[in-house]
C-alpha cells in the first residue's frame, strides 16, 4: 500500500496520472518481486522501483500490464521517491543500485522504460540511451522510450547509505 501511496502522490502531482493502479502494483509485486527494489529508512519505504519481464525489442501498450518471465529485458514501470526525500539523490542512487542488481541476474541484458521529455536528461545521465518516441500513450501524454544495456560485471558497492 505504501508503494501505491508514494507513486500516486509523485505522479498525480506532476502529471495527473498514476502509471500503475493498486491492482497492477500488487500483481507485479506478486508475479515478479525479484524485479522490484525498495529503499527503507527507519522501517519506512522512501523510494522504490517496480519492473517486469519483457520479450520484445520495443515496449508496447501490452507491456504496461504484463510480465513475461525468463526474458532478456526488464521493463522499468516506475521509479518513485517519497516527497519528503526528493532532491537528495535517492532516485539516482536507487536506479544505479537496481541496474547493478540486474547485472547479477542471469539472462537479463537490458532495461527499458518510458518517460516524459523532462525526465530524459535524468535517464541519460544514468546511462540510458534514447530509442525515440514511445508507442505507449496514457490519456493525452506522450513518452520517450529509453534503453540501458547491461554489460560487464556489477560493481561491488556504491557508498550511498542505503
Amino acid at each position: 500500500i505504501s508503494v501505491f501511496e508514494i507513486e500516486r502522490e509523485a505522479f498525480v502531482s506532476v502529471s495527473g496520472e498514476c502509471p500503475l493502479t493498486l491492482n497492477e502494483v500488487l500483481s507485479f509485486l506478486g508475479q515478479c518481486p525479484e524485479l522490484s527494489l525498495g529503499w527503507f529508512e527507519e522501517g519506512q519505504l522512501v523510494a522504490f522501483i517496480i519492473g517486469s519481464g519483457w520479450d520484445k525489442e520495443r515496449l508496447s501498450q501490452e507491456a504496461m500490464t504484463r510480465h513475461i518471465p525468463n526474458t532478456p529485458a526488464v521493463h522499468i514501470h516506475v521509479l518513485s521517491v517519497h516527497r519528503h526525500c526528493r532532491q537528495q539523490g535517492k532516485g539516482s542512487i536507487l536506479l544505479w543500485r537496481y541496474l547493478q542488481y540486474l547485472r547479477c541476474m542471469s539472462g537479463i541484458r537490458r532495461a527499458l522504460l518510458i518517460c516524459e521529455d523532462f525526465l530524459v536528461p535524468f535517464y541519460l545521465k544514468a546511462g540510458f540511451k534514447e530509442k525515440g518516441p514511445s508507442a505507449i500513450s496514457v490519456s493525452n501524454m506522450h513518452f520517450q522510450e529509453m534503453e540501458y544495456t547491461l554489460r560487464g560485471q556489477a560493481y561491488a558497492r556504491r557508498n550511498s547509505g542505503c
